[in-house]
């Protein structure tokens, strides 16, 4: 069988010490230990893994093997060093392996794996590296066996009750269950599908389906983060501190997201009942409302938003940010019905018009956070 492992001769340099420092450029994970799995890779750059894959021949209970690259690890516990080390492995041409006939009466699930025995240290009488199926149990409900030590899972293949060559032979379109795991360069980004496996360290990388992420340390995280809209409030408040309006039954709504220092504001009041627009309010008390996020400067112009009585009498008003905390509106429109409003420049209790229940401001805006 045309599959290679990396030993030297036993002579001069041991083949534990060439297992042992010749791949500690690989995936770690522990201080000495590598993680098992198949160097990525394909002729056309399509796949993530072309190497070792199965592939099914028609009405026979074959399949064959495709060439490619793996890294084995001999267990490596937590506190317990491995002499052992890691076997590099290639597969250097295809080959093909057979499967048994199934059960009469249940069906089961192989295991094909790629292994490596030492005589060294398994006392199997054996040192080669070797493409093998581990036959399941029939049952009921099937099970794959347990990969034994120094063997690298490659596919689970459910072979049906009686199947045998020709008509019911094993159902490659349905059969197969890929298991191979991928391993990569230290600081290489690991490409996974179903693998579940934990990192190795915080600020390791891997492309779990198209998606980058990133190990802190307890957990593989979304990269880069991307932030969430949060639910805010505005405070409501006027450029003179006189003539104070509250909110009272008002529906007063907002969200904004930041990523970076850009942050993206929008807003919803609905003035109601108990709505109170200033005692003794005058047009030089304008109506401010509070920043989600303190703004990196004052900025002339942010945003928009549109006041409302009804569908023919409204406004449009511009966000002026005159504070690095807070917003005012400018009126700068007329209305659609071409009636003047009643006064312009920033909106209060008076301008555009005289507030009451019912009446809606909606705006939203985009600026530059302090930090």
């Amino acid at each position: 069988m045309p599959v290679r492992s990396g030993w030297l001769s036993p002579d001069g340099q041991s083949r534990e010490d060439t297992r042992l420092v010749s791949l500690g450029a690989l995936t770690p994970t522990s201080p000495v230990g590598t993680r098992s799995g198949i160097l990525p890779g394909s002729y056309t750059g399509l796949y993530r893994l072309a190497a070792f894959t199965l592939t099914g021949i028609t009405n026979t209970m074959t399949a064959t093997v495709s060439p490619g690259r793996a890294v084995i690890q001999a267990p490596d516990a937590q506190g317990v060093v491995s002499s052992r080390g890691a076997y590099p492995i290639a597969l250097t041409e295809s080959v093909t392996i057979a499967f048994d006939a199934g059960d009469a009466q249940y069906g089961r699930i192989d295991l094909v794996v790629l292994r490596v025995y030492d005589d060294a240290y398994d006392g199997s009488g054996r040192t080669e590296a070797v493409v093998e199926i581990i036959k399941g149990t029939p049952a009921a409900t099937p099970a794959a066996p347990i990969a034994p030590d120094l063997t690298l899972p490659l596919y689970e293949v459910a072979v049906q009750a009686n199947a045998s060559a020709g008509t019911n032979a094993i159902a490659w379109s349905t059969a197969l269950t890929g298991r191979r795991t991928a391993t990569v360069g230290v600081g290489g980004i690991l490409p996974v599908s179903t693998d579940s496996s934990i990192g190795s360290y915080p600020g390791q990388y891997r492309d779990s389906d198209g998606q980058l992420q990133r190990w802190s340390g307890t957990a593989w995280t979304n990269y880069p983060v991307l932030p969430t809209w949060q639910d805010w409030t505005p405070a409501w408040t006027t450029s003179s501190g006189s003539a104070l309006p509250a909110f009272g039954n008002a529906t007063v709504s907002g969200r904004y997201v930041k990523f970076g220092t850009t942050v993206h504001m929008t807003f919803s009041i609905a003035f109601g009942t108990t709505t109170t627009y200033g005692t003794g309010a005058t047009t030089s008390d304008n109506w401010r409302f509070s920043l989600p996020v303190t703004a990196a400067s004052v900025q002339p112009h942010i945003g928009y938003a549109e006041l409302g009585v009804s569908n023919s009498v409204r406004a449009t008003a511009r966000l002026y940010c005159g504070t690095t905390g807070t917003f005012e509106l400018l009126v700068i429109s007329g209305q659609p019905n071409a009636t003047a409003v009643t006064n312009s420049g920033a909106v209060d209790a008076l301008t555009p018009w005289t507030w009451a229940g019912g009446n809606v401001i909606k705006g939203g805006a985009t600026y530059e956070a302090a930090s």
